[in-house]
């Protein structure tokens, strides 16, 4: 199955990925991307990073507000795929044919813990990694010696970890000069795997309050995404909801008024007609 015909159902504008990740077949330069409520809220704003997140080849729904929003609008149940569990999908995929996959983000001190759990838990996989510098906007020398970085190590599979929505403009923007099969966008689980933050247990994913345990362990920096985008995707769900609602109502009004005037005009013919054949019978 190629990327551009990987399972999607519309959510929201964007085409999210609908299946399961043993469906997907990775291509030359396959981008994956997510998209939970935090991304969506940003790319109604973003332009660019609209852009970006629809340019995906694969665009996994990443958040029980995604799953809940296809469900509401589209009567249609999918799967959370969040950005860890492709993570190590695409990690035990390597291990079993020895690949090779190249990290770019974080510190060195992180990426070098990340390395040293693949070594353990895949010593399979050869792994590099390059810390960009931390700024606003890399210019066209950091571009350059990122892509040089990735591209001398030649990853099967390349794991970006810049946060949203930079790696995403930043894979948009330079994915043509990438000689990679896939890139993914995962962000906070560079953090995840290194060890210096703790993914919420099994338990709390399961019951789709993985981003309650997330805000309580780091409330200062997720606040606003949860407190204030989170009800804000809530609104935007429930007025897309009712004008949904509204629009098949008048849909349902506008084909009972089409069988009237069916039927108004059915009993006109029949009418004519039994007066025509009347008037047959008194000659």
């Amino acid at each position: 199955m190629e990327p551009s015909r990987a399972p999607r159902t519309e959510i929201l504008s964007f085409p999210v990925f609908s299946s399961n990740l043993e469906s997907m077949i990775l291509s030359e330069k396959t981008v994956i991307n997510t998209l939970n409520q935090y991304s969506y809220m940003m790319a109604v704003k973003d332009v660019r990073f609209r852009e970006a997140l629809m340019a995906s080849d694969v665009l996994l729904p990443d958040g029980v507000g995604i799953v809940a929003a296809c469900k509401i609008l589209n009567g249609r149940t999918i799967k959370k795929i969040a950005g860890a569990d492709l993570h190590q999908f695409l990690l035990h995929q390597l291990s079993e044919i020895g690949g090779r996959c190249f990290y770019l983000g974080a510190s060195e001190r992180t990426l070098e813990r990340i390395k040293m759990q693949c070594a353990q838990e895949f010593p399979n996989i050869e792994v590099g990694y390059y810390s960009p510098p931390y700024k606003r906007e890399f210019d066209e020398g950091d571009n350059r010696r990122m892509i040089e970085a990735i591209n001398a190590h030649q990853p099967d599979i390349l794991f970006i970890g810049l946060s949203a929505p930079k790696q995403e403009l930043w894979v948009h923007h330079n994915k043509q000069e990438l000689h990679v099969k896939a890139i993914c966008s995962i962000g906070a689980v560079f953090d995840f795997y290194a060890g210096t933050i703790n993914r919420p247990s099994k338990f709390w994913v399961g019951i789709g309050m993985e981003w309650f345990i997330r805000f309580v362990n780091e409330p200062s920096r997720l606040w606003k995404r949860y407190l204030y985008y989170g009800p804000a995707f809530v609104y935007v769900i429930f007025k897309k909801k009712v004008r949904q609602s509204m629009d098949n109502q008048n849909m349902d009004i506008g084909i009972k008024i089409i069988k009237l005037c069916y039927r108004s005009v059915w009993l006109r013919i029949t009418n004519l007609d039994h007066h025509h054949m009347s008037n047959k019978s008194l000659e």
